[in-house]
């Protein structure tokens, strides 16, 4: 197995507390549901990496960054293994509808709820066969199965933009100036 690379996912969340989710088509987890992100250049800032992937990717502008936690994530099948780091940030506009910028490696982008998503997370392990059920990429798949990374309660509401963020209990996360 190669040695991992570093990934950088992002909970782009709306005014409503919901977070947009692709379904990846051209490359490794291809046909699963995934945030948007992608590999961290060398002496880029996760922030940055974050701005720069979400705009390629859904033409939306971030601002508000936060650190929320890092996964160790192994494809065994397709022989990978990435480092993940995973970040929630805000729109800069609330208005901003996410546009499929690459469909060669995105077939859509969709709002869901993190309640969607835990339960497609269940699914996963105990009925695949639901009608309601979404294959998640592993790497998102590892970040919501584990209840010591994230979970629904610790959503906050910012002052500035009255917008749901994830952040984690024990970290105070780093805030970047908007991209």
């Amino acid at each position: 197995m190669p040695s991992p690379k570093v990934g950088v996912g992002v909970f782009v969340l709306n005014k409503e507390g919901k977070f947009v989710l692709g379904k990846r088509k051209g490359s490794h987890g291809h046909g699963t549901w995934a945030l948007p992100g992608g590999h961290l250049e060398a002496g880029e800032s996760f922030e940055d990496c974050a701005a720069r992937e979400v705009l390629e990717e859904t033409n939306l502008k971030i601002k508000n960054i936060r650190f929320l936690t890092a996964t160790n994530d192994v494809m065994v099948t397709e022989n990978k293994h990435y480092v993940t780091i995973w970040v929630a940030c805000e729109m800069v506009d609330n208005q901003a509808v996410a546009e499929n910028l690459e469909p060669e490696k995105c077939e859509v982008w969709e709002w869901v709820t993190w309640e969607e998503l835990k339960r497609w997370a269940k699914l996963e392990v105990v009925e695949r066969t639901d009608p309601g059920y979404r294959a998640l990429f592993l790497p998102l798949l590892n970040i919501v199965s584990r209840k010591d990374l994230i979970s629904k309660d610790q959503f906050q509401l910012t002052e500035e933009t009255a917008l749901i963020l994830f952040q984690m209990i024990e970290t105070k996360g780093r805030k970047c100036a908007e991209h």
